[in-house]
């Protein structure tokens, strides 16, 4: 089955099609994506803005149509943060139902979570143990633990670093008043979700997954990504605190011109640096080894386990017959 997802999040909407099968890699045979930043366009009322959801009805249709040239038999649509706490939410989920015909599902936080949580487990295995899974978004930060394939605790916390850079910074450069600011911010807001995942016990695996923590890595030393899936990137939590010393001194100009850092992203590193250094920090977590895969390719497993499962109950309804 030719499956094309379609992700609308909050700094990109990333449509991937891939020849989906049981016991098959969710390896993509197309992956097309372009920047958004809706929630860098997100009132003082919490709307998406009406140029916002424009871009975005364009984007839809634009995703739809490359996927029809695709010939994809499914496409999987959804949308996570910034569509998700808009307070014009269903307004704009029948404006782009109304555009281009693609049904939006809204992902709660903790869906969000648990998806990401079963990519990882899938990627790292069983000999893993119990996994902690951290995963920083344009929204939301996401954050999981457990020891099967579906996560013990799941948490989302709007602390997503494009949220938290258009709320919170207003130079270039940021204040250093204002990050001390964010850096208390964060902490709060980590501290009750930190105690909780603390009672489950240690991580035999801590894990980082999203675009952030692969920019992270890669600015602390990691390989590029022409190195390709399969080679061991890792981020440590005093290599973080080098890299937010360093680039929280330079203009988001100046950030993009680091290898592992693009454009559409500079301006928001500083914030999701943060992020995971405060999220490290809260869960006593010294070394994050970098996943490659996360909440696509969660998807993408989920819905290859349902149509296995399908397939195996309408055998077994043909056997009894």
């Amino acid at each position: 089955m030719r499956l094309g997802v379609l992700d609308v999040g909050s700094n990109t909407i990333h449509l991937v099609a891939v020849d989906a099968y049981s016991g098959g890699r969710p390896t993509p045979m197309s992956d097309w994506k372009q920047p958004l930043r809706l929630v860098e366009l997100l009132d003082k009322k919490g709307n998406i803005e009406d140029k916002g959801v424009d871009k975005l009805v364009d984007a839809v249709q634009e995703a739809s149509d490359l996927a029809a040239n695709l010939k994809c038999e499914e496409l999987l649509a959804f949308a996570t943060s910034a569509v998700r706490s808009a307070t014009n939410s269903d307004e704009v989920l029948k404006r782009v139902e109304k555009k281009t015909g693609v049904k939006l599902n809204i992902l709660s936080g903790e869906e969000e979570a648990q998806l990401t949580f079963l990519a990882a487990r899938r990627w790292h295995g069983w000999s893993a143990g119990r996994i902690t899974n951290f995963d920083i978004g344009g929204g939301s930060l996401e954050i999981s633990t457990g020891t099967e394939e579906m996560p013990d605790l799941a948490v989302s916390l709007d602390l997503g670093a494009g949220r938290l850079t258009h709320e919170w910074f207003d130079t270039d450069p940021p204040e250093r008043k204002k990050i001390n600011m964010l850096r208390d911010y964060i902490d709060a807001e980590l501290a009750g979700p930190a105690e909780q995942f603390k009672a489950l016990g240690e991580a035999g695996l801590a894990v980082g997954t999203s675009k952030t923590f692969r920019s992270l890595a890669r600015l602390t030393g990691a390989a590029p990504s022409s190195a390709g899936p399969f080679v061991q990137r890792t981020l440590t939590a005093p290599g973080l605190r080098q890299l937010i010393a360093f680039i929280s001194r330079m203009t988001a100009a100046d950030r993009a011109e680091l290898e592992g850092i693009n454009a559409d992203r500079s301006h928001q590193i500083v914030a999701g640096a943060l992020v995971a250094e405060a999220a490290m920090r809260a869960l006593n977590v010294d070394k994050l080894e970098i996943c490659p895969w996360a909440l696509r390719e969660g998807v993408i497993l989920k819905r290859i386990d349902q149509g296995a499962l399908e397939a195996h109950t309408k055998a077994d309804k043909g056997d009894d017959n």
